[in-house]
């Protein structure tokens, strides 16, 4: 005879349900264990007598189950199932020993303990992984927002990188930030430069890196006022500045042509609904050319013989510019139209596959490099703009629905669980300091807690097209300004995928648009605030 906790799995047929006395509990429940038979006449004399003489007042609703087997030791909880492929090393090994190689086998051994729940006591969840320590993650970020040590003087160009990176955070995790809208307004305003753009600090150059983080910690804070601090003016002239003959953008005055221009051009161009004319002293001007003309083109040059997408053409494939180049040509057109149109789309899967790892379950930016936390979003990320563009389409399609009445989880491309795996596991810092982390052995920083927040919120989301590209008119290749992403209608839905669910809904972040990496909801305010403005009203310029 065997006694289980109601609720826990048992194929053995009950025979009967009994409620324990609550100030006899543990004595009742030993001597009616040790004493049943193992016949099936019943209950034994003594103990009958025993639980006849206890009256109604004596029970406590603790149900227990009773339920017959052929062994009489008590069965204990069965613990949550790890798989295998999370708990010891690669089967496949390469027999060549580098510093690459030994270097992957630390990370490994590095990440086992956490993988296979051996750190040490933790708050685990239902279903065996520690649970989002999401106050602690909050407090880290809230401090990050505030005076840091002097130390870093030395990020001192990164601080639109800290207001975005520590905004979208605390976003993504429930947090209100729109008490944080005067602050911004304010540091932003000594950011900005007369002849366009944002630099990292008063008095430094602008570039399209830290003017994406302002632009993007503005459209989080939100409100008019948060708005109006950019020179709509003066940035369209400043990106006419940047544009190149071959379709790219510099990243500043005189730099670097790369993906991360491309594709900040195409959230500032759209975020704030700027003119697609060239002016006559852009580089790029002819008479003919705009603002988006070559663009899908020049990302197509940047994907490499292996699949993935560089920085510029001929370059090493990175995970960071592939979200790049996908989420440029996912603002640009439909996604179901643009990437296959310029992108080797099975290439690129089988070389973002790759970059997931076993047993660590997170992603590499590169072809034989480490797992890094960052990437499961710059990696992670690029699956639902592929997925968006692999899936079925069309106005109305019918969603298959769980018992829950959600989403049903269609195939996934990748291993969601082992990146959401890696991140509870090895990504979070669990000393009193919080935050999340590249990885085990790594201090948390707010750039890492941003960017795995982000890749736990995709993987806890499915994105979905809900309509077919629009025809272009009269036969162009580019979109207008007015077209673009009009058909590109995009939902969100909680992924549910009951069969094998690790993580309990207070693990759930909130989710951020695909290509704009921030909520749908902010995106939608700032463009409708700019759509609706006419000329250039700024604050530093005039009409």
């Amino acid at each position: 005879m065997v006694v289980r906790t109601k609720g826990a799995r048992c194929r053995n047929r009950a025979i009967f349900i009994r409620k324990f006395p609550k100030n006899k509990k543990e004595n009742m429940a030993a001597s009616t264990t040790s004493s049943f038979p193992t016949s099936q006449e019943g209950v034994a004399t003594s103990s009958q007598q025993n639980l006849d003489a206890i009256t109604d007042d004596d029970f406590e609703y603790v149900d227990e189950e009773f339920v017959l087997s052929h062994s009489a030791e008590q069965q204990a909880q069965p613990e949550p199932m790890i798989p295998d492929l999370f708990k010891q090393p690669s089967l496949v090994k390469d027999d060549l020993i580098t510093a690459t190689s030994q270097l992957q086998d630390q990370t490994v051994e590095h990440c086992l303990p956490f993988l296979a729940g051996e750190d040490g006591p933790l708050d685990l969840n239902d279903y065996g992984l520690p649970k989002l320590n999401r106050e602690k993650h909050i407090k880290f970020l809230k401090q990050s927002l505030g005076p840091l040590p002097g130390r870093f003087v030395a990020v001192d160009a990164s601080r639109p990188w800290y207001l975005y990176w520590c905004l979208s955070g605390l976003t993504m995790m429930g947090e209100d930030v729109s008490s944080y809208r005067d602050s911004v307004i304010e540091t932003a305003r000594t950011m900005q430069n007369e002849s366009g753009g944002f630099g990292g600090g008063h008095g430094q150059t602008s570039h399209l890196a830290t003017t994406y983080a302002v632009i993007l910690a503005i459209a989080l804070v939100g409100g008019e006022e948060a708005y109006d601090v950019i020179d709509k003016k003066a940035m369209w002239k400043w990106l006419c500045s940047l544009k190149q003959p071959d379709g790219g953008f510099q990243v500043c005055v005189g730099g670097e042509e790369d993906i991360r221009g491309a594709y900040i051009a195409a959230v500032i161009i759209t975020l704030l609904d700027l003119p697609l004319d060239l002016t006559p002293e852009s580089p790029a001007y002819d008479g003919r050319s705009n603002l988006l003309t070559g663009l899908a083109e020049y990302v197509r040059s940047c994907q490499t013989f292996e699949g993935g997408i560089s920085s510029q053409p001929n370059n090493e494939a990175h995970g960071a510019y592939a979200f790049c180049a996908l989420a440029c040509l996912a603002i640009l057109d439909n996604p179901r139209r643009i990437i296959p149109s310029y992108l080797d789309v099975p290439r690129l899967v089988s070389w973002l596959s790759y970059r997931q790892y076993a047993p660590e379950g997170g992603f590499s930016g590169r072809t034989n490099k480490l797992v890094d936390g960052c990437y499961s979003h710059w990696a992670g990320g690029c699956f639902p703009l592929i997925e968006a563009c692999l899936s079925p389409s069309g106005p109305g399609a019918e969603k298959n629905k769980t018992a829950t009445g959600l989403a049903a989880a269609p195939e996934s491309l990748y291993s969601r669980e082992g990146l959401i795996r890696y991140i509870l596991c090895c990504c979070q810092d669990q000393t009193k300091r919080g935050g999340l982390r590249d990885k085990p052995y790594k201090m948390s920083d707010p750039y890492h807690t941003n960017y795995v927040l982000s890749g736990l919120s995709s993987a806890q989301h499915q994105w979905d097209l809900d309509s077919d590209p629009l025809p272009l008119p009269n036969g162009d290749t580019t979109p207008s300004l007015a077209a673009l992403g009009a058909d590109s209608v995009w939902n969100v839905f909680p992924y549910i995928d009951e069969n094998d669910q690790i993580y309990e809904d207070s693990d759930r972040v909130r989710p951020i648009h695909p290509a704009y990496a921030i909520p749908q909801k902010n995106v939608n305010a700032i463009r409708a605030y700019f759509q609706g403005r006419s000329g250039f009203a700024s604050t530093l310029g005039g009409e």
